[in-house]
C-alpha cells in the first residue's frame, strides 16, 4: 500500500487492529448464524437456540469486570492474542462437532461460553487499544473508518455465512469463524505497546475495580447510557438470536433471507460510518441517543413479520442509527476518559450493557409460549422506545460537546509509528471553537482526568 496515501493518524497500531478486525468479523457474523441453525438442526427448538447464546453471554458478563483489570495491568495485545486463541479452539472443536453429527445441547452450550470467555478478556482490552492508537482530533473519522471496515466485513460474512449454510450446512461456517481467529490473533501479536505507561505497582484486583468503578459513576451521561443498553441490548439479542432465526425458517424460507437481512444491517452501519467520517455533530451525546429509537424497527419488523424486502429495510435503517450513536460514543469516551482507566471503564461500559443479555436470551423461548411471539417481539420493540426517551431527560446526555483538546490524561496519539495528526487541522476550526465555548459557558463537558 502507497503510504502517502495513509492517513497521518493511521499508524501501525491502528492499521494492524483494522485489519484484525476485518478478518474476525468476516467469520463471526456467519458464525452467529451457524451456531443458531447447529441447534435447529439437531432438532433444538426456541427454547435451545435461547439457551445456547445464554450460554456465550453469561460468562462475558461473569468476566469482563476482571478482563478491564487485566487489561489495563497487562499488556493489552497479550489478552487479546489468548482470548483469540481461545475463540480459535472452541469454535474449531465445535465445527468438528456439528461436522461429524457428534453435537450435543450441552456441547454446544459449554463450547459456545468458551467463546464468550474469550470475548470478556478480548473486548475490554481491544477498545483501550484501539483508543490509545489515534490521536484526539481525527478520533472520531478514526473510528468510523474502522467501524466502517469492520462492518464491511460483517456484511460479506452474514450473507456468505447465510449462503454457506444453505449449501453446506453450519459446521464450515464454524471451521472458517476458527481460522479467522487464528488469523487475526497472528495479526494482533505484532501490535506495539511502547507508548503505553507502565503501571506502577501495588493495589490489587479490587482496587483497580474500585478505582473503574470510581469513573464510571462519576459520570452520569455514561451510567445513564449503559443502563439503557443493558435493556436494549437484551431485548435486541433476543429478538436477533432467537425469534430472528425463528422467523426465517418458518415465514422467510430459512437460513438465506436471515442473511441477507443481516447483510443489510451491515450495509446500513457502512453507510453510516462513511456519513460519520464527514459528520461531526457538536452534542455527541444527543445525536447519539436520538438514532437509537430507530433500533426498534427490526423487531417490529419481525412482529408483523415483513417479507425478506422490508425486514432487510428495517435492518439498513437500525444499521445506519447504530453506526452514528456507536461513532458518537466512542468520541466520547475517548475524549473524557484517562488513557490508564480505558479498559476498565470500557469493561463496566461492556458488563452493563450485556448484564441483561444471558437472561433476555434464556428467557425469550418461554416469553414466545407464553405471550407469542409477536407479542414479545412488539414488546421489545415498545421497551427500546421507551428507556431511550428517558435517557434524554438527563442534562448530561443532552449537553455533552465535541471538544477538540482532550482532558488532562486522557488517550493520546501516542502509537510509535503514527505520524503526527496534524492533517486538515483548520477543518471544522470555526465550528469546534464554537462547540468550546458553548461547553464552557455551559459547564456540560466535565473532564475528571
Amino acid at each position: 500500500m502507497n503510504r502517502a496515501r495513509i492517513p497521518g493518524w493511521a499508524g501501525r497500531n491502528y492499521l494492524l487492529l483494522t485489519a484484525a478486525a476485518i478478518v474476525t468479523n468476516l467469520g463471526t457474523h456467519g458464525a452467529l448464524i451457524a451456531a443458531a441453525f447447529a441447534v435447529i438442526q439437531s432438532g433444538g427448538d426456541g427454547g435451545d437456540v435461547g439457551l445456547v447464546a445464554m450460554a456465550r453471554t453469561l460468562p462475558l458478563v461473569l468476566f469482563l469486570l476482571v478482563g478491564g483489570a487485566i487489561a489495563d495491568r497487562v499488556p493489552r495485545h497479550r489478552v487479546m492474542v489468548a482470548a483469540n486463541a481461545l475463540n480459535c479452539v472452541s469454535q474449531a472443536v465445535f465445527a468438528v462437532l456439528v461436522l461429524t453429527g457428534e453435537a450435543r445441547l450441552w456441547h454446544m452450550m459449554l463450547l459456545t461460553a468458551l467463546c464468550g470467555t474469550g470475548q470478556a478478556f478480548f473486548s475490554p482490552a481491544a477498545e483501550g487499544m484501539l483508543m490509545s492508537s489515534v490521536s484526539g482530533e481525527q478520533a472520531g473519522r478514526a473510528f468510523a473508518l474502522f467501524r466502517m471496515a469492520m462492518n464491511g466485513a460483517g456484511i460479506g460474512g452474514a450473507a456468505l455465512g447465510g449462503a454457506m449454510i444453505a449449501a453446506m450446512g453450519p459446521g464450515w461456517v464454524l471451521a472458517v469463524d476458527a481460522a479467522a481467529f487464528a488469523l487475526a490473533g497472528a495479526l494482533r501479536a505484532f501490535l506495539d505497546v511502547r507508548h503505553i505507561p507502565e503501571r506502577a505497582p501495588g493495589g490489587g484486583l479490587l482496587a483497580d475495580l474500585r478505582e473503574g468503578w470510581d469513573e464510571f459513576a462519576s459520570r452520569p451521561w455514561l451510567w445513564s447510557i449503559v443502563a439503557q443498553f443493558a435493556i436494549v441490548v437484551a431485548l435486541v439479542g433476543a429478538a436477533e438470536s432467537v425469534y430472528g432465526p425463528l422467523v426465517a425458517r418458518d415465514e422467510l424460507g430459512g437460513a438465506r433471507p436471515w442473511g441477507l437481512a443481516l447483510a443489510a444491517f451491515g450495509v446500513g452501519t457502512l453507510t453510516g460510518a462513511v456519513l460519520m467520517m464527514r459528520w461531526k455533530p457538536r452534542r455527541l451525546l444527543l445525536v447519539g441517543t436520538l438514532c437509537v429509537f430507530p433500533i426498534a424497527l427490526p423487531s417490529a419488523a419481525l412482529a408483523v413479520p415483513l417479507d425478506v424486502v422490508g425486514l432487510s429495510a428495517a435492518m439498513f435503517v437500525s444499521g445506519v442509527a447504530i453506526e452514528v450513536f456507536g461513532v458518537s460514543w466512542m468520541t466520547a469516551l475517548h475524549q473524557e476518559i484517562p488513557e490508564e482507566k480505558l479498559s476498565r471503564v470500557a469493561a463496566y461500559d461492556w458488563f452493563g450493557s450485556t448484564a441483561m443479555l444471558p437472561l433476555s436470551t434464556a428467557l425469550a423461548g418461554p416469553a414466545e409460549d407464553l405471550f407469542g411471539r409477536s407479542n414479545a417481539l412488539w414488546g421489545s420493540a415498545t421497551l427500546i422506545v421507551l428507556v431511550t426517551a428517558l435517557v434524554l431527560l438527563v442534562p448530561d446526555v443532552r449537553n455533552l460537546t465535541r471538544r477538540t483538546k482532550q482532558v488532562a490524561g486522557t488517550a493520546e496519539a501516542a502509537d510509535p509509528s503514527s505520524e503526527d495528526a496534524a492533517a486538515d487541522p483548520s477543518a471544522d476550526a470555526s465550528a469546534d471553537a464554537s462547540a468550546d465555548a458553548s461547553a464552557d459557558a455551559e459547564g456540560t463537558v466535565r473532564g475528571h482526568g
